[in-house]
């Protein structure tokens, strides 16, 4: 974990040398300069670029919170449960069986949901300005994996025991909420002539009314989120258990990693903001990812006060997603995931925009594509304790 100082954007510890983190450097050392910005700026060791704030950062704000600081995919998170089968009671042909129903029953991939709405009590809190498609997005993608880095995972645990892992977020209701909360945020720094070190992090105050709709909106969708990973747990167990039988499932885990909370921290009640990070309070559980053709963790937080009890969410990207599709070699991704069953590679569709020399292949979920995840576990030892490593067995991404 690294930190930058609230006065002079110190750096102490970490080499940042690929341009990727060059971008995350220069973001963080932006929120060391808010105004809004409380004590200091903690960094993950899995951090890379994102709107205003890096993906893996952890910031504290007093009376202010800042949309983009939390994230466009509000609540995204991860679920992770402990079945009773053996580890090595996994034959491949199992493994292709769930995998393969669990692509074709549960809708994956930007844009699929399910065809009719689902029925869920907390459908009354959308928010009063979602348009018709709005709620007719939010209604059928409940229970849906969503795209780009979301998956389904089967793994086998140095436990001895095989794990279900599965990510999502909040889909389109959260992005809309990102989106629309971060415009107000914009008017009210430009109305109030904030000065801002990029306008990605404007802000509200929590007190206004503005500032408090954001909040009950946001944890409206952290709450569809833990709902939405919660029914995919459900269809992956029930995939799981027709393929093996009888199954048992005990421990289960389901964090957020995109989300701004109320916590006490250096003597303040504090908004602290995870940005593709999780709450590690000393002893609670959480799970860290690695890429899917490497190993991820169950984890135990330490309760670091210099991190704002946190860890990172992940591995951490080394390539942006058009540069991994354009760089790397595909026979080179096949090897990475040898012995993994997954879908294999897509066909790639230039998110959204059609270019001479585009790629044929997606390649921007493959491991070359995301840090070492033993190289970002080291360097959290100060965070977080491993319980469980997990081996990945087979994979559906979105």
């Amino acid at each position: 974990m690294e930190w930058v100082d609230r006065n002079s954007g110190r750096i102490p510890i970490m080499f940042w040398s690929t341009d990727v983190e060059k971008i995350a450097l220069n973001q963080s050392i932006n929120l060391s300069r808010h105004s809004q910005t409380f004590h200091h700026v903690a960094i993950m060791p899995d951090c890379h670029p994102g709107y205003g704030m890096p993906i893996g950062g952890v910031i504290a704000c007093e009376n202010t919170i800042i949309p983009y600081a939390v994230g466009v995919d509000i609540g995204c998170g991860i679920v992770a449960a402990q079945t009773d089968i053996p580890a090595d009671n996994m034959s491949n042909s199992d493994i292709r069986r769930i995998i393969d129903r669990a692509g074709k029953r549960i809708p994956t991939g930007e844009g699929n949901s399910h065809r009719t709405a689902q029925s869920w009590d907390q459908f009354e809190r959308l928010p009063s300005w979602f348009d018709k498609r709005g709620k007719d997005l939010a209604e059928k993608s409940l229970g849906t994996l969503g795209g780009g880095n979301h998956f389904l995972e089967i793994q086998a645990g140095d436990d001895g025991w095989v794990w279900l892992m599965i990510h999502s977020g909040s889909r389109n209701p959260g992005y809309r909420i990102a989106g629309h909360h971060h415009e107000k945020a914009m008017k009210f720094c430009i109305n109030n002539r904030k000065e801002l070190p990029s306008k990605d992090l404007s802000y509200l105050t929590v007190n206004s009314a503005d500032g408090k709709d954001y909040i009950r909106e946001m944890e409206f969708a952290m709450d569809f989120a833990s709902e939405n990973r919660r029914r995919l747990m459900v269809s992956f167990k029930d995939i799981f258990t027709e393929v093996k039988g009888k199954v048992g499932f005990s421990e289960e885990v389901n964090i957020h990693h995109n989300y701004a909370a109320l916590e006490k921290h250096f003597g303040r009640k504090v908004w602290v903001h995870r940005k593709g990070a999780t709450s590690a309070r000393k002893g609670q559980k959480g799970i860290i990812p690695g890429s899917m053709g490497t190993f991820s963790y169950i984890v135990e937080g330490l309760g670091n006060p210099d991190s704002f009890n946190s860890c990172s969410h992940g591995a951490g990207r080394v390539m942006g997603r058009r540069e991994a599709s354009r760089k790397l070699s595909v026979s080179d991704c096949d090897i990475s995931m040898k012995g993994i069953v997954f879908e294999g590679w897509k066909r790639y569709r230039g998110y959204g925009r059609k270019k001479h020399g585009s790629p044929s292949l997606d390649l921007s979920e493959a491991p070359a594509a995301y840090k070492d995840i033993e190289d970002v576990m080291k360097a959290q030892r100060d965070l977080v304790t491993p319980v469980v490593r997990l081996k990945p067995l087979g994979v559906v991404k979105g």
